[in-house]
């Protein structure tokens, strides 16, 4: 046999072709140096085809027997690493069925019996891609528990809270923390919700318009743990909607990361100094020896741009496609499957750094520290009790702006002073207003602050703790 004749019988359509592909061709299309992380779920996804095929008559008992057996032997060379991955083979698909020919001939033929490519890789990565989603939930679930765990440690501690960067008022840190459990939650609603629209199989649609084979798509659905079949065979192998949703999803996840990671940037640096991170989560300098740097935190605000990036490619993706498949598809995986690693090693990393690490009896061990003094130091430079006085002499009958104004004259004094309004002397206060009573040192206290704010969804303890309890229940 001549390498003409070669080269055309290792591709699956060689028939039609007169002439070998070019190896600058042959490298350009490839994708199995990427896509072989689908092998699990193509061989699942095969397997269910072959037993549906065999339960329909299309195939033979025994064609059935012998599938499983070669399967059974790629699965062990994958796993054991003795599988060879070939080039000229273009994907994953062609690989693991060439390979099953060998093994056990005319069967490993007949296993594409009513499939194509098409619909295959499509199943592969709906199956992939929610094998990763529920990897992807449990890694949500840590970060939020690792940020409940340090906010229940941490309910009497005051944060200056900011708006503009400036402060603004006192807040519970504990609440502050659980800000960010708030997003999570709603991303790991958002990542249950598409995986509703992952989870529909392709297969049975072939190349774009169905088969003439009777096929029992069904079953094949109720086998590998689909919750339906994709109802048109045009939608079914070309739309990549599931995977542009999930990595909107993880945009959104990377968006609410980073804030977290700046904020912890922010945090540890000198004049702030609000917290402190263990060693191994940071770096030094190679010429300052004094430098402490939160390189993990810089690393997960900088890789959001990264999800973010791969969303507008995705999208740029699709938007041109015609019906039904184009090979513009192949372009959907290495976006996807690094939009799939970042996210979880960003959330694996992250939940560590900030509640530590978990040992088998569930307790934790390092993680961020908290410098308290700092905090409320930091929050009685602000004049973050300015409100509270507001709200003290709208209660005593004068209305929230002429309140307002009066609260700003005090504030303007204070600052000439150097002083904090709770510092003022008594007879101070009262040449701005005469409503101002004794009870008021108690109001400008910043303990006094946080626990006016006692209404649910508010930075008082007692509704932090209610919050706490809440996030505890649900993540148990």
């Amino acid at each position: 046999m001549s390498t003409h004749q070669l080269d055309k019988k290792s591709q699956a359509w060689s028939a039609l072709f007169s002439e070998p592909m070019s190896e600058l061709v042959k490298r350009y299309t490839s994708s199995v140096t990427f896509d072989q992380r689908l092998w699990q779920a193509d061989i699942a996804g095969s397997l269910a085809h072959a037993d549906m095929l065999a339960a329909q008559g299309i195939i033979s008992t025994q064609d059935l027997a012998d599938i499983q057996r070669g399967m059974a032997q790629i699965r062990d060379e994958i796993q054991s690493g003795r599988f060879e991955w070939k080039l000229d083979l273009e994907d994953v698909h062609l690989n693991i069925e060439a390979r099953l020919t060998t093994l056990v001939g005319d069967a490993g033929k007949r296993l594409h019996t009513g499939r194509s490519r098409n619909d295959q890789v499509a199943t592969d990565v709906r199956l992939w891609l929610r094998g990763e989603i529920d990897a992807t939930a449990v890694l949500l679930d840590d970060m939020q528990r690792a940020l409940v765990h340090v906010a229940a440690q941490n309910v009497e501690v005051i944060l200056p809270g900011f708006t503009h960067l400036q402060v603004a008022q006192p807040v519970s840190f504990a609440h502050h923390l659980l800000a960010y459990v708030e997003m999570f939650s709603r991303d790991a609603e958002r990542l249950a919700d598409l995986r509703k629209r992952v989870n529909r199989l392709p297969l049975g649609a072939a190349a774009l318009a169905g088969t003439s084979y009777p096929l029992d798509r069904e079953r094949v659905a109720r086998t590998l743990g689909f919750e339906g079949v994709c109802q048109n065979s045009l939608d079914a192998v070309s739309d990549r909607d599931f995977a542009i949703e999930f990595t909107s999803f993880a945009t959104l996840v990377m968006v609410h990361v980073s804030r977290l990671a700046e904020e912890i940037v922010v945090w540890m640096s000198q004049n702030f100094g609000f917290i402190n991170l263990s060693d191994r989560y940071c770096t030094g300098s190679s010429i300052m020896p004094q430098k402490r740097n939160p390189d993990v935190a810089e690393l997960a605000r900088g890789k959001s741009g990264r999800v973010v990036g791969h969303l507008m490619g995705l999208i740029t993706l699709m938007k041109g496609q015609p019906l039904a498949y184009n090979k513009d598809n192949q372009e959907d995986k290495e976006p996807l499957f690094d939009t799939v690693d970042t996210v979880k090693d960003t959330l694996r990393i992250m939940a560590e750094m900030i509640g530590g690490e978990v040992a088998a009896d569930g307790a934790r061990a390092g993680g961020l520290t908290v410098q308290r003094d700092a905090m409320e130091r930091a929050a009685l430079r602000g004049y973050a009790t300015a409100t509270d006085l507001a709200d003290y002499l709208v209660k005593k009958g004068l209305p929230f702006r002429d309140a307002h104004e009066v609260v700003a004259h005090a504030v303007k004094t204070a600052i000439a002073l150097g002083q904090d309004l709770s510092a003022l002397p008594l007879a101070t206060l009262q040449g701005f207003d005469a409503r101002i009573e004794a009870d008021v040192f108690e109001v400008l206290s910043l303990t006094g602050s946080l626990n006016a704010r006692n209404v649910l969804g508010g930075t008082a303890p007692v509704q932090v703790r209610v919050q706490i309890a809440r996030h505890q229940a649900r993540l148990a």
